[in-house]
């Protein structure tokens, strides 16, 4: 199938320019992968990623500590937390155990790859970013929306550790 584009009428196959695109952005990814060829190297590039992926639990941390701060509910024992104040606790609690199946994850898969692949786990860690967020902002507007955030993290992790696992028994 081919297109016409602007004057020039030169014809683009969509499907080679979404490849170049994804390509283009992969190499693009945050952290360098001259992550070397030794499992120390491969672990600390995991451990890079793995404090990148850390935002939306900082980020969790610093709302929850605030809206406890400037409220009433400084003293959690007397359970006069509003409703944002409880959602963003719940959401700071999953993103914690999320969190920790993703470093988990990540660092049994470092250890599994070669240099060349290693820029996946950075990649995981933007996609664990995006979903993290995607889970508490849906969360904010209906407990029913935090679906696909919930979804996009729990298969993320769910992939990360068949593979490492995989990788692992094969070997």
């Amino acid at each position: 199938m081919k297109f016409c584009l602007g004057q020039s009428r030169k014809a683009v196959r969509p499907d080679r320019f979404s490849q170049d695109w994804r390509y283009a952005r992969y190499q693009a990814l945050p952290f360098g992968a001259d992550s070397g060829n030794g499992v120390a190297s491969r672990l600390a590039f995991a451990l890079k990623a793995n404090a990148f992926a850390a935002l939306p639990l900082l980020v969790g941390m610093i709302t929850v500590g605030n809206n406890r701060f400037l409220s009433e509910a400084i003293d959690p024992t007397l359970q006069k937390e509003d409703a944002a104040t409880v959602v963003n606790g719940r959401v700071l609690d999953n993103t914690l155990q999320q969190y920790v199946a993703f470093l988990v994850g990540t660092l049994a898969l470092s250890t599994t790859l070669d240099a060349g692949h290693m820029k996946v786990i950075a990649a995981a860690a933007c996609v664990f970013i995006v979903a993290r967020f995607a889970f508490w902002f849906g969360y904010r507007i209906h407990p029913l929306y935090r679906a696909f955030g919930m979804a996009a993290t729990m298969y993320l992790n769910f992939g990360i550790l068949a593979w490492a696992g995989w990788n692992i028994l094969r070997e």
